[in-house]
C-alpha cells in the first residue's frame, strides 16, 4: 500500500521548491551568475529532483516492486509496471544524473545548462508530477 500521505507530502514539497525557483528565476545569464542566483538556482533544482526520487521510491515500496539496486532500478521499476510512461523515465533519468552532477560535482557544473534548466526545463518536473500523482491515486 502506498503511503498516499508522505507522497502527497512529497508532491506539495516540490510545489514549494519550483515555486520558489520561479519567483527568483534570473531574467538574463548575467543576472544568473551572480553567486548567490547560481547557488539558489542549482539547490532549488537538486531538492526538487530528490523530490521526485523520493516519491518514485515511496511508489516502489508501497507497492512492493522489490528492492532497487540503484536509483535509476527504481524508474525501471515503475516503467516495467506501466506506472510511469517511458518518456517520463527517461526525464527522470536525466534529472538524476544531473542531480548528481549539482551534489557529488562528478563533473564540473556547466552555468549555462543550469541557466537553461531553470529557464526552459521547468515544465519536466510538471509531466513528472502528473504522473507520479496519477500513480498515486
Amino acid at each position: 500500500m502506498v503511503d498516499k500521505t508522505r507522497a502527497l507530502g512529497k508532491i506539495a514539497e516540490l510545489e514549494s521548491y519550483l515555486a520558489q525557483l520561479k519567483q527568483i528565476a534570473p531574467q538574463t545569464f548575467e543576472e544568473y551568475k551572480k553567486i548567490e542566483k547560481m547557488r539558489s538556482c542549482e539547490r532549488l533544482l537538486q531538492l526538487s529532483i530528490e523530490c521526485l526520487i523520493d516519491i518514485c521510491k515511496l511508489l516502489v515500496s508501497g507497492l512492493k516492486l522489490g528492492l532497487p539496486s540503484e536509483e535509476n532500478d527504481l524508474f525501471q521499476k515503475l516503467l516495467n509496471q506501466n506506472i510511469l510512461p517511458k518518456d517520463a523515465v527517461s526525464i527522470l533519468q536525466e534529472m538524476r544524473a544531473f542531480r548528481n552532477i549539482l551534489v557529488h560535482e562528478y563533473a564540473t557544473v556547466d552555468d549555462a545548462l543550469v541557466f537553461k534548466k531553470v529557464k526552459e526545463g521547468l515544465g519536466d518536473f510538471e509531466i513528472i508530477k502528473r504522473a507520479l500523482l496519477a500513480a498515486i491515486q
